[in-house]
């Protein structure tokens, strides 16, 4: 992890008057799995739609892979090398499978719809089928599967286990780490604390839109009262 490609310094972001994130600085390293944890309402999603241009933060800057993109639009900054994977999947839902994932933009690297099908053979069978034909797993392999074809070097997930099955978790959070192996640095926003610290190197704790926690992940996983009391949410078994 000799680099780093993510970097956030002092972010303040509004909607409207309502001030949501307050001083939020946070960096990802190459090689690694970084996750960001915190209640409901903590500001988890602002600061990944800061990050890749959605909603761009008032005062602050965002620097990725050493270029200030604090005032980008957000294909911009896909084209750099950004997957962005949404809470609530947002894939085109009258389009069907295999035409999802020709909309991202074509870089070059070893993703190729052949290869996603080989990830996840489930999308392979329901090539054919629309979007919206889709079980919630599906759906969230499918997500994960149009970020990979950018090729990117940077992949920012929010929520991807929000409503799944264990066992599609699992699955999805093998991907993640599948990913990592690959070269690709991950920013996971996720509820399910144990999944994500299972595989995270490092954790940052959003409270109230301030960073109020930064360390080791599975350090941070094993005090289930300050899991509790930071994070708000369980740090069970999630297998």
């Amino acid at each position: 992890m000799s680099g780093t490609v993510l970097e956030a310094h002092n972010l303040n972001t509004f909607y409207g008057k309502s001030h949501i994130l307050h001083g939020v600085s946070l960096e990802v390293r190459e090689g690694e799995i970084v996750t960001l944890l915190g209640r409901n309402g903590a500001g988890k999603s602002t600061t990944l739609r800061s990050l890749v241009g959605l909603t761009q933060a008032r005062e602050g800057e965002v620097k990725i892979f050493g270029k200030t993109t604090t005032d980008w639009q957000p294909y911009r900054i896909a084209a750099l090398g950004v997957g962005f994977v949404p809470e609530g999947r947002r894939i085109f839902p009258y389009l069907t499978v295999e035409e999802n994932m020709k909309v991202p933009i074509d870089r070059p690297g070893p993703w190729d719809i052949p290869r996603i099908y080989q990830l996840f053979p489930r999308l392979a069978e329901r090539k054919n089928n629309k979007g919206r034909q889709l079980s919630g797993g599906e759906q969230e392999m499918l997500a994960i599967a149009r970020a990979l074809l950018l090729n990117p070097k940077l992949i920012i997930l929010d929520e991807p286990s929000q409503g799944l099955a264990p066992l599609i978790v699992q699955e999805v959070f093998r991907v993640v780490t599948s990913a990592r192996k690959e070269g690709i640095s991950v920013l996971l926003v996720e509820q399910n604390v144990r999944a994500a610290c299972e595989i995270a190197d490092r954790c940052y704790v959003l409270d109230d839109g301030k960073v109020v926690h930064t360390g080791s992940a599975p350090e941070f996983a094993k005090d289930e009262e300050r899991v509790r009391s930071l994070a708000g949410v369980s740090s069970e078994k999630w297998d």
